[in-house]
């Protein structure tokens, strides 16, 4: 499996590379193409052309969760590129709208605004496979007593709180572990790996991409930091929703790179 990190909140020197606070990463895994995530605006597409990544030949969309640092880039993809048969890999609530601090951060699309560009929406409440080694995790329980179940924001349709309980991850069987690819963890790193190996005969976690969504130095951050610690053996590529002061303290414990725009690795 080949990784091209599309968007992220940071890019490399000498590169230029667009940036901003959002998630896009361009996933090849034999005969598939899969985006997960579409970044906040089109730029993540001017980083594909300038990679030489055809966006045109995608077979997957895969959608971590609802907000629009993750999906509001779709609509301009579907402006320039035909895709008619393009399988889009969401929870449901991905497409409800959201609302945090009086601002609207939800996908700003409908169901029927994917169906009517061709995409074909597959499910992903519960585990989808995707190729033979990568899945889609489907909901994730929320299992450990340390990771923040608060909502944030509010479901407008009911005006309850969200959970977000559309926030899921990729899992790729490799073969010294799982590698996953995380949008930001909302419903827990921790809980994200539980149900990685929940699903797995493997017993360890060989590294993770993507958004932890770990912003203080708090309990919940020295509890991950122990939990990590016993569950990954591999590299950590913390980023988009993850601080620098968190990566600092994940660093004391554990092997950590640096991302950005224009980051590229295999996973065997």
């Amino acid at each position: 499996m080949k990784l091209t990190v599309l968007m992220d909140n940071n890019t490399y020197i000498d590169q230029y590379y667009l940036g901003e606070p959002a998630l896009s990463i361009y996933i090849e895994d034999g005969e598939e193409n899969i985006l997960f995530d579409t970044g906040y605006s089109e730029a993540f597409i001017k980083n594909a052309e300038k990679m030489q990544i055809d966006l045109g030949k995608l077979t997957y969309i895969v959608l971590s969760h609802g907000h629009n640092d993750h999906t509001r880039g779709l609509p301009f993809l579907w402006e320039r590129y035909n895709l008619d048969g393009v399988k889009l890999v969401a929870h449901p609530s991905v497409f409800l709208p959201k609302r945090y601090m009086g601002l609207d951060v939800g996908a700003p699309f409908s169901r029927q605004d994917c169906l009517a560009h061709g995409l074909q929406i597959v499910d992903g409440h519960e585990p989808v496979q995707i190729t033979e080694r990568l899945t889609f995790l489907g909901e994730i329980p929320r299992v450990t007593v340390f990771e923040s179940k608060a909502p944030v924001g509010e479901c407008v349709d009911t005006g309850k709180g969200d959970f977000l309980l559309d926030d899921s991850a990729l899992s790729y069987e490799g073969r010294e572990g799982l590698f996953l690819v995380t949008g930001c963890s909302h419903s827990g790193i921790c809980n994200i790996v539980l149900q990685a190996l929940e699903m797995s005969e493997q017993e360890k976690i060989n590294g993770i991409i993507g958004g932890f969504h770990l912003l203080k130095t708090d309990q919940q951050l020295t509890e991950t930091i122990r939990f990590l610690e016993k569950h990954t053996t591999g590299m950590l590529f913390p980023c988009h929703c993850v601080s620098l002061s968190a990566k600092l303290e994940i660093m004391k414990a554990l092997p950590v790179t640096e991302v950005g725009v224009g980051l590229q690795m295999e996973v065997r």
